[in-house]
């Protein structure tokens, strides 16, 4: 949380931040970086095409994906129904997950609703803006919470956790922490060093919410302290 900051990390960590998560996961492939923390369906496909060099750790994002609407007429995935809803992570969990909870609630993704996906989660902000095209969409925080204050006609019509929750498919994963296979198996002691700091880091975060929005503006993780705050 605050220990490499303050120098009392027992590992000493160098941090970088991508862009692209595919980027981070080739770098654990490659051993320029020994840990990352990625999507899961990154790592399941980084896991299958290296043939193992990279293991999962921990789970670290469960679900943070919501239906939003301008408007009032989704209370269910079924009534998706005939919409067009905008979303970003084509080809990745977003929309494996959207699919899923479609199909899983009677509904053809290919003819009961129109998919629309966009490149990067500031541009399906903009969309839900007063002014934007869009009327519902697929939204993970920390980009809810940033167009909700934008936008206070923009309503949290579904919270997609409780309805994966509801077919009973187990958790939902999006995001885990991988590391190097041939770092780990070299310098086990220091893995479970690290896995010990994360825990104590995430419980950190959970106990010191003011100070760790600041730290997240600090470090440009999220851009603005008020909203990972509230996020």
């Amino acid at each position: 949380w605050k220990s490499q900051e303050d120098g009392t990390a027992k590992n000493d960590y160098t941090f970088s931040l991508v862009s692209v998560p595919a980027d981070a996961g080739n770098k654990v492939v490659t051993g320029e970086a020994d840990i990352a923390a990625v999507p899961t369906n990154l790592a399941s496909a980084l896991y299958k095409k290296t043939g193992g060099a990279v293991k999962m750790l921990a789970v670290n994002t469960l679900g943070v994906l919501h239906i939003m609407e301008k408007g009032d007429t989704v209370k269910s995935v079924a009534d998706l129904k005939g919409k067009t809803i905008y979303s970003t992570g084509e080809g990745a969990n977003p929309e494996y997950i959207l699919r899923y909870l479609l199909t899983k609630n009677g509904l053809d993704p290919e003819k009961d609703v129109t998919l629309k996906f966009v490149a990067e989660n500031d541009e399906l902000a903009m969309l839900m803006m007063p002014e934007g095209e869009a009327q519902v969409a697929l939204v993970p925080e920390p980009v809810v919470t940033t167009i909700r204050t934008k936008n206070a006609d923009v309503r949290l019509a579904l919270d997609v956790t409780e309805e994966w929750n509801k077919l009973d498919s187990g958790s939902l994963m999006m995001g885990c922490v991988i590391v190097n296979s041939a770092f780990a198996e070299a310098h086990p002691d220091a893995v479970k060093t690290f896995l010990k700091e994360y825990e104590n880091s995430i419980n950190g975060a959970k106990n010191a919410v003011e100070e760790t929005a600041n730290l997240c503006e600090k470090y440009e993780i999220i851009p603005k302290a008020a909203v990972a705050k509230q996020a």
